[in-house]
C-alpha cells in the first residue's frame, strides 16, 4: 500500500492538485505518492472503477464520463474497473 500522503497533515484532502497523470489499472501496483481525486476524460467511458483509499478499503464506484470522483485514492485496480479514460489528480 501506497503511504498516505495526507497524514502529517491530519489527513486534510483539500487543496488543488499539482499535476494530473493517465491511470492505468493495476490489481498490485499502487499510484505513486496516492492521488487526491480520479477523473474520467471526455474520451473516456462510464463503468466502474474499483479503488482503494488511501485509508485502505477497497471500494467499487460507478464513475459516468466527464465525473470526477473527489477521494484520497492509491491504487485503481484492473479487476473489476470498466470506466476508463481515468485520470489521477496528483498532490
Amino acid at each position: 500500500m501506497a503511504t498516505n500522503p495526507w497524514t502529517s497533515s491530519g489527513g486534510n484532502l483539500t487543496g488543488l492538485a499539482r499535476d494530473v497523470l493517465p491511470v492505468t489499472p493495476n490489481d498490485s501496483a499502487d499510484i505513486l505518492a496516492g492521488a487526491v481525486a480520479l477523473g474520467i476524460v471526455c474520451k473516456g467511458s462510464a463503468g466502474d472503477v474499483v479503488i482503494v483509499t488511501v485509508e485502505g478499503n477497497e471500494r467499487t464506484y460507478p464513475i459516468a464520463a466527464e465525473e470526477i470522483l473527489p477521494v484520497g485514492i492509491s491504487r485503481v485496480k484492473s479487476t473489476g474497473t470498466t470506466a476508463t479514460g481515468i485520470w489521477a489528480f496528483m498532490t
